[in-house]
């Protein structure tokens, strides 16, 4: 009887160990993570990283202003270079989702960088989130539902640019942009809107040893007889080419038309050089430092502050992309593992951006409103920009009917 009363206790004891037991690893999952990992892919060397630094500073402020946690858990960053090149990037992409294990990877200057890369992250499982890069490809076939955007699809911001030379009733543009996957989508979005002729069209060489030499494309252009320039050059390559543009005087006889090239990364160059040319040029963005948004009246002063200069819209773009991961990891109470949960949550946009409210297409891409923006001075004599006009208002991208999701 004795014997049997503890064997009888010995079970009843075993099963109740079992129960915890099996309760602990169905709690697992929500408990095992103790960090949120982002990983954040830009270009941090070359004469790029004048870009790449700007979009780290912008993370960095926002890991600031988050106080480095998201639902309580601590928040690691880890920032890699990709050196400008596709193959880097998808390199450094592996490491960050592979050996680091990072939740979350985001930042992606380029455009061909982030197709080079994006299987890495997408086939791994991770949320991949682009800062900046919108290829027509991502917006469209190679949709996925594990992919987003804090910026823009590619031909958004020069279809917006395409209308305004419509509505100033220019009659016929000369085309600049550098030959990869974003130029190619540039050209593709003002050449979709604008009404006029183009009157020629250059492609140039880009990448690490990228032209910066464009006293050919603009002779051709001043001998078409074009009414107007249309330009796409970021970072170095739009001081290179505003430089060249002012001394053959075309400036005086060609106006400038453009988009992410006249930005806050070059104005003060311009400003420094006396370049006075610049002032006054127009370009389309879905942001502005003088954008009347709460979350932008915390931003812009912040970085200003921090840094001593005007944020550019890749600064804004990273900014965000914080605060949109920042929402899904609070979504869930930081059970990192559930994916779907996290999801849901960042397709509802529901964060403070700085461009104000928005909403996501089926395609996870921004459905937003885009400015007309021109080059000027603000009050403490620094040359910035400043909204002229709502060009577009919650425009979806073109792209987003070949998406399945």
């Amino acid at each position: 009887m004795r014997i049997g009363r503890v064997k009888h206790i010995s079970q009843v004891a075993i099963a109740v160990i079992g129960a915890i037991v099996g309760a602990a690893m169905l709690l697992t999952p929500a408990l095992a993570a103790d960090k949120v990992k982002i990983g954040f892919l830009t270009t941090l060397t070359t004469p790029a990283a004048v870009i790449g630094n700007d979009m780290k500073d912008a993370f960095d402020l926002a890991y600031a202003h988050i106080g480095g946690k998201m639902a309580g858990l601590e928040v690691e960053v880890i920032y890699e270079d990709d050196g400008f090149k596709p193959e880097i990037g998808k390199q450094k992409t592996d490491k960050l989702v592979k050996h680091d294990d990072v939740d979350f990877v985001t930042g992606y200057i380029w455009s061909h960088v982030l197709l080079a890369s994006r299987k890495s992250a997408l086939d791994a499982g991770k949320f991949m989130i682009s800062a900046n890069a919108g290829p027509s490809k991502i917006a469209g076939s190679l949709c996925h539902k594990n992919f987003f955007s804090t910026s823009w699809q590619n031909d958004q911001t020069p279809m917006a640019l395409g209308e305004v030379l419509n509505q100033r009733g220019v009659k016929s543009v000369y085309v600049m942009a550098p030959n990869y996957a974003a130029g190619k989508n540039m050209v593709a979005g003002v050449e979709r809107t604008f009404g006029g002729e183009v009157k020629g069209k250059d492609m140039t060489k880009w990448g690490a040893d990228a032209q910066l030499d464009f006293s050919a494309e603009l002779a051709k252009a001043k001998a078409s007889g074009a009414e107007a320039l249309f330009v796409f050059y970021p970072g170095k390559a739009g001081g290179a080419f505003i430089k060249q543009y002012m001394q053959a005087g075309l400036n005086e006889s060609m106006p400038l038309y453009s988009v992410f090239t006249v930005d806050a990364l070059g104005l003060p160059k311009f400003q420094k050089a006396d370049m006075q040319g610049v002032l006054g040029s127009l370009a389309t963005q879905f942001w502005s430092p003088d954008l009347d948004t709460p979350q932008n009246k915390k931003f812009v002063p912040a970085f200003l502050e921090k840094y001593g200069r005007y944020p550019s819209f890749y600064a804004a773009q990273s900014y965000d992309a914080m605060f949109l991961i920042k929402s899904a990891v609070e979504a869930v109470s930081g059970d990192l593992s559930n994916m779907d949960g996290m999801r849901a949550a960042m397709e509802k946009a529901d964060y403070p951006s700085v461009r104000g409210p928005y909403s996501y297409g089926n395609n996870h891409f921004p459905i937003q409103n885009f400015y007309l923006r021109e080059a000027t001075t603000d009050s403490a004599g620094r040359w910035t920009t400043k909204i002229v006009s709502t060009v577009y208002t919650n425009h979806q991208d073109v792209y987003a009917k070949e998406c399945k999701l």
